[in-house]
């Protein structure tokens, strides 16, 4: 049967090779002549294709690295038909990244069309090889083990396909759900092999035949109770199948083995389901399987987990890392351990601390030195995202270079290579790292630092040290104490006296940090071996230093002062000038609207002042601004254009005052949003805003915020009727109402927690999220999505706007991870987008500063109570129409007359108990009209 499938599957496949994909032959032989269209439309196509593949080939051609641009090539060769190059580009891709499991499998479907010759289907076994090892895959696996079943007819072919088959169920046979089909596919190969040693009917076996059927029959057996002792999904089917199969009783042995395992199934049951209903990565149900598994300690299970994650998260470092870690302390096993780290460098070849580990592993595994050192070229090469990185694998390298030297020995081939690498590594950090990053990312010279110890400690080389010491100094850490003191300690221990006391006498001499530690520590010194000349030049050059050093000190102190006074200064005349400026304004509109009112009839002032007594002022009652005045200071100076009618003047100054004032209940605030930045001129907010919200849970009470003279603010409350809702509302931030982007935070009490602030973004380093600047405001998030996405997967994209909602030309860009992130900002910063130059960077905002809390503290002496204003401050149309020169002055705790707060000078000769006297509108006219 098995041989028969097989010739079958041979046969197909001779087919499809005669026949590929696209072959007309394979679609008919009539085929309409006259269709020129479809023919000029397939040579157009065609065409596309052909320069988009060549645009690839070159793109990959400077970039190697480019994921993304290796699927698109295969994509596109292999709808071309483009074997050859198709079998290339592939085999270019293999060698740089591990390749997924689709791409291996439509990979080996390709070459199996092709083989036909055994010297072909060996080359088909190569390529199954190196699938095997990127990734545990049991669909590959079982691809493997069905095509080696095609060559049973060869010498060994049996043996061969038996020996896939165990190495399959050592790799995947443990998968709860996948690894059945392997148990199941291994079991009919041996039910295969059993028919064909039947004999034939009729006849009697042989005693070889029969020691033949019964070692088969055996091996089914070993099989059956194999699987039965493993948690796998469907267990009792196959266990129902044992018994139907076998002739005799199950052992009780075996039975006991299965309930253990169908235990075992059930406590697995929970992570399977898990990860079935999640969506991908699935990172964080991988992990609590991963922890499930490492409780209960079995090695094998534990791999099996940590491959089946990373086949899902093969681009997340930290769980490479993790598995690396387990492997390196637990199982160490070389070829597994070695494997598994180099996977993670080609999978995540931006991550140094992936590549030090695996340099590591081979020096604990007695690598070779040649294949240790290509292994760190390769590093160099992988394009870190980081100064720092570059510096972190020329030390690991460096430290086993070190440990490969016996310093016993004046001289040998290792120390002088050590020497050379040390050389190497700071021109590498000046010229390719500084080049790129322009940082070295080394500013201590901690290399240098590590060279000097090397040679100072275990070559005795004190010469080399103070060499490499003072070529540190000259890079611009002479001013700092501690680097001093780190020279001076490693001359104390290596160097002679004289030596010391002239590091520490340059000390005093450079260093500008801390100069009274690297003062004490010469006076300590000469303390203890010094002579009395010693001592008497350390201290004269100790006291010069340090009466410099506070000389300079206060000269700069004095200086900073004097810029802060300068400071205050201009931003007291600033503010002066706009008091001035302001007040002469509202002079000028009070002299022009007394002057017109002083045409009109006198009947007019006296019916103002009857009915004054019934108007409220700005700081009397409930501090209310006249309609009145208000409407005046609209209409008669063409802030609003023509003067509305009066009816429409009374409608609106009695609109809103004619509905009684809720005060707020801070004992609600769980169930109250509060709502800002909202369009001033939004109809019946009321009813817009519970339309909108009524989508989140039921509306207790919408609470807009209107001005004195009726209008919309931009601002309310939202109230609910459960917490869930209020909660729910939340995620309607940043959503557009007419226009603006609508600000929903909950409601929180600032004078009880002053520190409370809602950012919903993150404010620390985000490596896959970048950070664009630069960007055109007419470029919409359509557009940017199209040119971020060809870089990898776009989670999400966020225009930066301002309050109005108007674009501020910045945008955050999420990716699925960082290498996907690490190449965009590669090929997309410097990028030109509607004759825009766009800077693309990481994602990492600056710390935000905070203010000085002395300062913040720190009121004006003559600072007076503030009447509480809304959430946007004081009104634009709540002026005083009085001019300053008539202001009367009260106590620090006293309003003005029209409900502004004055700074009052520091005496007064009226009493603080006095009010003063109250002025209506006619009054304030008849004083100008005097003056």
């Amino acid at each position: 049967m098995a041989a028969a499938g097989a010739e079958a599957a041979a046969v197909a496949a001779e087919e499809e090779k005669r026949l590929p994909e696209g072959d007309p032959e394979s679609e008919g032989d009539s085929e309409d002549e006259g269709d020129s269209d479809s023919s000029g439309d397939g040579e157009d196509e065609e065409k596309e294709n052909e320069a988009e593949i060549q645009r690839l080939e070159e793109q990959l051609s400077i970039n190697a690295f480019d994921y993304n641009c290796h699927l698109d090539l295969i994509k596109l060769l292999r709808q071309e038909g483009e074997l050859i190059k198709l079998r290339r580009a592939r085999q270019k891709m293999s060698e740089l990244f591990p390749l997924t499991e689709e791409i291996w499998l439509d990979w080996l479907k390709d070459e199996i069309k092709m083989a036909s010759e055994s010297s072909e289907r060996e080359k088909v076994y190569e390529l199954f090889e190196r699938a095997v090892k990127d990734y545990i895959c049991p669909e590959i696996w079982l691809e493997y083990a069905q095509y080696s079943i095609g060559g049973i007819g060869q010498e060994g072919g049996i043996e061969r396909v038996r020996s896939i088959f165990e190495r399959a169920l050592t790799a995947v046979g443990l998968h709860v759900t996948k690894g059945t089909a392997l148990w199941e596919a291994y079991r009919e190969f041996e039910n295969a092999i059993l028919e064909t040693a039947q004999p034939a009917p009729g006849s009697v076996p042989s005693p070889e035949q029969q020691q033949v059927l019964c070692s088969q029959l055996e091996k089914i057996h070993t099989l059956f109770r194999r699987q039965l002792g493993i948690p796998l999904l469907d267990m009792e089917a196959s266990y129902a199948e044992y018994e139907e199969w076998s002739e005799d009783p199950i052992p009780e042995t075996i039975i006991k083995s299965y309930k253990k395992a169908l235990q075992q199934l059930e406590k697995c049951k929970p992570y399977e389901e898990a990860l079935l209903g999640a969506e991908t990565p699935k990172l964080a149900e991988y992990q609590a399987y991963i922890d499930f598994e490492m409780k209960a300690g079995d090695p094998a299970r534990i791999q099996l987990i940590y491959e089946r994650a990373l086949a899902e998260n093969c681009l997340v470092p930290d769980l490479w890392a993790r598995y690396n870690q387990y492997l390196d302390r637990q199982l160490k096993v070389k070829e597994l351990v070695l494997s598994a780290h180099d996977r993670a460098v080609r999978n995540c070849p931006w991550t140094v601390g992936l590549w030090i580990r695996y340099l590591l592993a081979l020096e604990r595994h007695r690598v070779d030195h040649g294949t240790i050192s290509e292994m760190f070229e390769k590093a160099l090469n992988a394009g870190f995202i980081q100064a720092t990185d570059y510096v972190e694998i020329w030390q690991a390298y460096l430290d086993y270079l070190r440990r490969r030297v016996d310093f016993t020995q004046d001289s040998s081939k290792e120390l002088e290579e050590l020497r050379s690498a040390f050389a190497r590594a700071v021109e590498y950090l000046k010229q390719e790292v500084e080049e790129r990053f322009s940082e070295s990312g080394d500013p201590s010279c901690t290399i240098m630092q590590n060279w000097a110890r090397v040679e100072a400690r275990l070559c005795n080389n004190m010469q080399k040290a103070r060499e490499l010491w003072d070529n540190i100094m000259t890079k611009g850490n002479a001013k700092y104490a501690n680097m001093w003191l780190e020279y001076y300690n490693l001359e104390r221990a290596h160097g002679d006296t004289q030596h010391c006391r002239k590091a520490l006498h340059r000390a005093v001499q450079c260093t500008s940090d801390y100069p009274e530690h690297v003062c004490e520590v010469l006076l300590t010194l000469e303390r203890i071996e010094g002579t009395l000349e010693d001592w008497d030049a350390a201290v004269q050059k100790t006291e010069n230093r340090l009466a410099r050093v506070n000389e300079q000190r206060a000269k700069a102190a004095e200086k900073e002062a004097a810029l802060a006074k300068q400071e205050e200064e201009k931003a007291e005349q600033r503010k002066q000038a706009r008091a001035e400026k302001k007040a002469s304004k509202k002079a000028k509109k009070t002299r022009i609207g007394d002057k017109r009112k002083a045409d009109d009839d006198d009947d007019e002032w006296g019916q103002e002042e009857e009915e004054q007594p019934n108007k409220r002022h700005k700081g009397d009652g409930d501090g209310e601004l006249l309609e009145e005045d208000m409407e005046v200071e609209m209409g008669l100076f063409g802030r609003s254009g023509p003067e509305k009618p009066a009816n429409q003047k009374e409608k609106a100054s009695t609109s809103r005052r004619d509905i009684p004032k809720v005060l707020h209940d801070s004992s609600k605030d769980h169930l109250t949003v509060f709502v800002s930045n909202l369009a001033y001129n939004m109809a019946e907010p009321e009813v817009k805003l519970k339309e909108l919200f009524e989508g989140c849970g039921e509306v207790a009470e919408v609470r807009p915020v209107f001005s004195n003279k009726g209008t919309f603010r931009g601002y309310c409350y939202v109230e609910f009727k459960e917490e869930k809702s209020a909660q729910q509302a939340l995620s309607l931030d940043r959503k557009v109402v007419e226009g603006r982007p609508m600000f929903v935070s909950p409601c929180v009490d600032k004078n009880k927690n002053p520190d409370f602030k809602v950012f919903r973004y993150s404010t620390t380093l985000e490596k896959h999220k970048l950070f664009i600047s630069g960007l055109p405001f007419s470029c919409t998030k359509e557009e940017l999505e199209a040119v971020c996405k060809a870089h990898g997967n776009v989670k999400d994209i966020r225009l930066v706007t301002n309050r109005a909602g108007k674009p501020k030309g910045l945008a955050y860009v999420e990716y699925e991870n960082e290498a996907q992130a690490s190449q965009a900002v590669l090929k997309m910063d410097g990028l030109v987008v509607k004759e825009h130059t766009i800077k693309v960077a990481i994602s990492n905002p600056p710390l935000r500063k905070l203010p000085d809390r002395a300062e913040a503290g720190r009121a004006p002496q003559f600072a007076v109570p503030r009447q509480p204003y809304g959430a946007r401050g004081k009104g634009r149309t709540q002026l005083s129409l009085m001019p300053r020169a008539l202001q009367r002055q009260s106590h620090p705790g006293a309003k003005a007359e029209n409900g502004m707060v004055q700074n009052s000078p520091a005496t007064s000769s009226k009493p603080p108990s006095e009010e003063p006297k109250k002025m209506s509108n006619a009054d304030f006219a008849k004083m100008l009209l005097k003056k």
